[in-house]
């Protein structure tokens, strides 16, 4: 949905109809994950992809329909589907597309309010009924319970009041997922499909050292979809003109900033300093938070010899064992933006649990389902 947020946002300022056509299952390997959408306004525009382009010209058909009229509804392709093989979805897994309009002027403005909740970063989940005895494309927008109730209905108080308890706790943890229920939010029953999609902040990148390699760092870090701050206590270094792609560049001590900033289990920390001065205090701190990981730059030689002074400041090998250093994967790198793909190549790689080699040694599936609480 973010690639696309400007896009979806102008045409709800504009009142052009639109239908959604969202990710809502995978199942075995496919290309985009549960929450990918694409949008077909009234004019035939297309913006977005749920597969890559493998299914996109038998999905605007739909959509088009669906706009004309037709209803919500949810489709399948996969590959022991014939007439999806037939428009191309050969990856080997099967998704579940959930279809709707948001064609009147009311429609459009609750699409409008959920977009506008998104670009602010605010965390906020989509309910929405797939199938069972409730309607499909029922439609429910939960925020956090001190941000105020839920918005739209799924057809009755009961199965809101459930699904507004359990979309709290997986916008808490960042998950999206299909639940079930009852047809008035039963637990443990099967009679009615929801999809909740989670929107929470962007995870963090926390780069330290205002060096060649952080700003190479902090512009693969915004690509692939961190908030990037930048830190070093050198007035000289750390300026907005040297990393003009970061969210924000501080100038501080960075254990002090590191103690005093928000970090979860999303956050990845970017260590390049290497110097022992701001190395060992930062990386103390960083080893207390709950970060997804932390990479720390310099040769073998120094990774010794910081091991050395982190366990003299008593630091323990349970803690030690928890850091990526040298840093990056081993793709023979050279320069700073080589160095900085190698270092979002291991980001990567642990995320999803991959095993960094080249995928034409491997065999089974290319896509690895799992991940860590709180992927995107």
């Amino acid at each position: 949905m973010r690639d696309i947020l400007p896009d979806l946002r102008a045409r709800c300022a504009d009142g052009v109809p639109l239908a959604l056509a969202t990710v809502v299952a995978v199942h075995g390997s496919a290309p985009r994950d549960p929450g990918a959408v694409m949008a077909v306004d009234a004019a035939g525009t297309v913006v977005g992809s749920v597969s890559g382009g493998c299914v996109e010209g038998d999905l605007y058909e739909v959509a088009r329909e669906v706009l004309a009229g037709a209803g919500p509804r949810v489709v399948a392709y996969g590959i022991s589907d014939d007439e999806a093989f037939g428009v191309g979805l050969t990856c080997g897994g099967t998704i579940e597309v959930l279809v709707r309009r948001y064609v009147s002027a009311a429609e459009l403005a609750d699409l409008a309010a959920l977009l506008d909740l998104i670009a602010d970063d605010r965390p906020v989940a989509e309910a929405t009924v797939l199938s069972g005895a409730a309607e499909t494309g029922a439609r429910l927008v939960v925020r956090p319970s001190d941000a105020g109730p839920a918005t739209g209905t799924l057809g009755s108080e009961g199965l809101d009041a459930a699904v507004t308890d359990d979309a709290r706790g997986l916008l808490a943890q960042g998950h999206t997922t299909i639940q079930w229920y009852g047809a008035h939010g039963q637990r443990r029953m099967q009679e009615v499909a929801v999809f909740i999609r989670t929107y929470a902040p962007p995870p963090r990148m926390l780069v330290f050292g205002a060096i060649d390699h952080a700003a190479a760092t902090a512009r693969i870090g915004s690509f692939l979809g961190y908030r990037v701050t930048v830190c070093d206590a050198r007035p000289a270094f750390a300026t907005r003109e040297r990393f003009p792609t970061a969210d924000e560049v501080v100038r501080a001590w960075p254990h002090t900033y590191l103690a005093s900033t928000e970090v979860d289990a999303r956050t990845v920390i970017c260590v390049l300093t290497h110097d022992p001065k701001f190395d060992v205090p930062l990386l103390l701190a960083a080893l207390r938070t709950p970060a997804a990981y932390i990479g720390v730059m310099g040769s073998r030689r120094t990774h010794h010899d910081r091991l050395a002074r982190l366990r003299e400041a008593g630091a323990d090998e349970a803690a030690l064992a928890r850091l990526a250093s040298p840093v990056g994967l081993d793709l023979g790198a050279r320069t700073p933006e080589e160095t900085a793909v190698s270092i979002a190549a291991e980001v990567i790689q642990h995320r999803w649990g991959g095993t960094g080699r080249p995928l034409g040694e491997l065999t089974g599936a290319i896509h690895h389902p799992g991940g860590p609480a709180g992927v995107r």
